[in-house]
Parts: C-alpha cells; sequence; structure tokens
C-alpha cells in the first residue's frame, strides 16, 4: 500500500499525512470482527470497526443507534484507495443498496433519525430504498462548490441527503442548535429598533432557522486541516449540522461507510460517541490519527460560537471567537479578585 507520506506536499498544505510510526500505532486501536459471536454496545463504542460492512452487520447488537449516518458509495465509477467501485444501471444499484440497507436500519433505536448520501444520479433509488424500511421525513439538497466543469451538460453542483426515521411522532430533533448567522441585506426596524435582526461591529446579523437547502458548505481541500486524500469526504461542519440536530449529547452515532473518519471525528468534538466501519485498513488509520487530533481541536470551520456561519465570513467568525475568549477570561479574573476579596473580609 503507497504511504501517504510519499507525496510531495507545499508547505501550506494541511492535508493529513500518516508516518509509520502513526500507522502502527493506529493500526492496534482497530476493532477487528473475527468471530460470528454478536458483539455488545460497550464493546464497539467509541471504536473504528475495520472489515467488511456486510460481516460487521451481522455481529452489531440491535438498536445502539440514536443517529446514522451513511455516506455510500455513489453510482459512479470511483477508486477507493485501491477498492474500485463500478456504476451501474439503476436497478442494479437499488439491488445493492438493498443488500444492506434494512440490516443498518435494525442498528437504529426505535425513535433514532437516519440521513443517506446521494447525488442526482442514485437519489432515485436512495428514496425507494428509505420508502421500503423508513418514514421519509424530507430530503436536503446542498451546493457543492467544487469539481470540474462539463462541457456538454450541467455542472453537477448539488448532492442530496435523504432523512428518515423510524416513528415519525417520536424522534430527537433540536433545531434551535442548528440555527444559521446571516448577514442582512435589507434591514427591517420598527420604532427605529433592528427587527429580529442585531447591529454590530462587524455587520448586521440575523440568526435563521435552516431549511432543506444549504448553501454554505465548503468541500475541504488543502489548505484546511480536515482535509485528506478520500476522494469522497464529506466536510464536518455539513456532518456537525446532522449530529447536533438529530443526536443527543452522550447519544451514538454509527456510520456504516466511514471513509476518512469525519463522523466520528464530528461526535468525538461534539461531546456524542461513535461508531464506525470501514473495510479499508488505511482510511480506518487517518480516522484514528484524526480522532486523536480532536482531543485537542474541536474547532469546526463554519461552525462558531455555537452558530453556522455563512461562506466567505472567517474573519467575522474569528473576532467572534476571540471576543469570546476575551469575555471568558475577564469572567475568570473578576471572579478571582471576588474570591481574594473575600480572603480579607
Amino acid at each position: 500500500m503507497k504511504e501517504t507520506t510519499d507525496k510531495i506536499r507545499a508547505d501550506r498544505n494541511r492535508t493529513l499525512t500518516v508516518t509509520d510510526i502513526e500507522r502502527k500505532k493506529f493500526s492496534k486501536n482497530l476493532l477487528r470482527i473475527n468471530s460470528t459471536k454478536p458483539l455488545l454496545t460497550d464493546e464497539i463504542i467509541n471504536k473504528t470497526i475495520f472489515g467488511d460492512l456486510i460481516a460487521a452487520l451481522d455481529n452489531l447488537p440491535e438498536g445502539f443507534a440514536d443517529l446514522i449516518v451513511i455516506d455510500p458509495p455513489y453510482n459512479l465509477d470511483k477508486d477507493f484507495n485501491g477498492f474500485k467501485f463500478k456504476s451501474s444501471d439503476n436497478n442494479a444499484y437499488l439491488e445493492y443498496l438493498r443488500s444492506w440497507f434494512p440490516k443498518v436500519v435494525r442498528c437504529l433505536k426505535s425513535n433514532g433519525s437516519l440521513y443517506l448520501c446521494g447525488d442526482w444520479k442514485c437519489t432515485s433509488a436512495l428514496q425507494q430504498v428509505m420508502d421500503e424500511n423508513m418514514i421519509v421525513m424530507n430530503r436536503i439538497t446542498w451546493q457543492r462548490e467544487k469539481g470540474r466543469g462539463a462541457l456538454s451538460n450541467w455542472k453537477n453542483g448539488m448532492e442530496d441527503i435523504w432523512f428518515g426515521v423510524k416513528n415519525k411522532n417520536d424522534y430527537y430533533f433540536d433545531v434551535e442548535s442548528v440555527k444559521m448567522k446571516r448577514k442582512v441585506i435589507a434591514p427591517y426596524k420598527v420604532d427605529g429598533k433592528p427587527k429580529d435582526w442585531v447591529e454590530t461591529e462587524d455587520g448586521n446579523f440575523r440568526l435563521t432557522y435552516p431549511s432543506n437547502f444549504w448553501d454554505d458548505i465548503s468541500i475541504p481541500y488543502w489548505s484546511m486541516p480536515e482535509n485528506t486524500d478520500h476522494p469522497t469526504q464529506k466536510p464536518e461542519k455539513l456532518i456537525a449540522k446532522l449530529i447536533l440536530a438529530s443526536c443527543p449529547v452522550d447519544g451514538i452515532v454509527f456510520d456504516p461507510f466511514l471513509g476518512s473518519g469525519t463522523t466520528s471525528v464530528v461526535a468525538k468534538k461534539l461531546n456524542r460517541n461513535y461508531v464506525g466501519v470501514e473495510m479499508n485498513e488505511e482510511y480506518c488509520i487517518w480516522t484514528e490519527k484524526r480522532i486523536e487530533q480532536a482531543e485537542k481541536d474541536k474547532s469546526i470551520q463554519g461552525y462558531v460560537d455555537g452558530v453556522f456561519w455563512e461562506r466567505n465570513t472567517l474573519n467575522i467568525q474569528q473576532k467572534s471567537l476571540k471576543k469570546k475568549e476575551l469575555e471568558t477570561i475577564k469572567k475568570k479574573q473578576s471572579k478571582s479578585i471576588i474570591t481574594t476579596a473575600n480572603l480579607f473580609d
């Protein structure tokens, strides 16, 4: 297997790399399923499972996950670090989904939620398999600002995420945790005061409830610390929205096609538990390194101060973060002064 350290990187390139020493270290962390004995939740929680998904699903406990995020191979020709997925007709792809999707749903709690990712080509098959096994609540479409243009077709700039639950009368959804902070283009005032927006030295902003169209997502690229060499890596910001909305703190997030580990990493950063299955050992190792990094750095690009920000607002986000840090320091200093004064009372 070709090592990621063999690639020559530019000085400012922050794409994940792994040394031989790290590879041996993180390989030991992986959970390998070597028997047909059913596993308990305590045995898989906060683990990266290295192995074939179908074999793993037969060993996983029933109803252990609060949230399942699925990003399967789309119906495209794609090389995943040596594993080549071949495109097929819609019926064949639908049968592929049916071969594992019901088993994944079995892992979901009765009040759990599931998100299934895809593109325009496979989205009809995704909807069908969701309809067969769950109650479809919505389809999220997000703007994918990356990729080459097309000379004889429209450039593919969108992807879908199908949202489903087992019980439409009982599922977790925290809309307050996924509010968007947007610039106010046409500020409206009542009696001279802002109506549903605030004035700041950095501009006028409004907190809004999210819709099912997301235009604030940036695809990971070479200057972002979350970037890896995985060909279809999902942004941490995108996964953060799904987790915050549909998994309670300390809940369990399950990703059966873990890839480079984004779902597990974001769950770690947001104080949720995780379980992931991945058939490629190198991707599993990348996951483990990213999880270790997440223990020290819980930042998620585009998610600052408890809200999601629009694109191209990084400078304002950093100012907001610095202000919050200064306020925290002042509060600590104030408490220290009060405590010291009480000693002399």
